[in-house]
């Protein structure tokens, strides 16, 4: 474990850089909430590289963190259910072996904006926001496609076990 800190740092560094890039990034889908994911480049490579224990580490630092000094209580609560639903996803969909990294981070996209509609449910007590539900699909499968085509880039130029 004690060789893993150092690239854990980066790799929760990287993964807030993208974070606070992407509240820059004037990308509007129409949707409240809607990003383009672009810290899950950091995730999906490092549970390729390193394996889902590493990536759920990442994954909910980065999130407490991000929510810390991006967000509020709420928006930790969205990010951390969508986070944990969408690796879960991954992570399952991988040890398939059927899924390209590039369908694998699609579904990911899907099922995390799925996770944070669900938070929304329960905070504003109806269920009303499914109306949603095609919409995110659409922006989750857009998303994560790309984001799924850059990570693939990124992992053919890494070295392969970095942590």
């Amino acid at each position: 474990m004690r060789n893993k800190v150092p690239l854990f740092g980066i790799y929760i560094a990287l993964a807030l850089i993208f974070s606070y890039i992407e509240l820059l990034i004037p990308i509007n889908f129409g949707l409240p909430g809607a990003k383009l994911g672009l810290a899950n480049l950091v995730i999906l490579i490092v549970l390729y590289n390193s394996g889902w224990k590493d990536a759920l580490i990442v994954s909910v630092v980065r999130i407490l963190i991000s929510g810390i000094l991006f967000g509020n209580a709420f928006s930790i609560v969205y990010s951390m259910v969508g986070g944990i639903f969408s690796l879960f996803t991954m992570i399952v969909l991988k040890k398939t072996n059927k899924f390209s990294m590039i369908g694998i981070s699609a579904v990911g996209g899907v099922t995390h904006n799925i996770g944070q509609l669900f938070v929304a449910m329960v905070v504003l007590e109806t269920v009303s926001v499914r109306y949603y539900l095609s919409l995110l699909i659409l922006v989750g499968l857009f998303t994560g496609i790309i984001m799924g085509i850059v990570s693939k880039e990124v992992l053919k130029r890494l070295p392969t076990k970095s942590i």
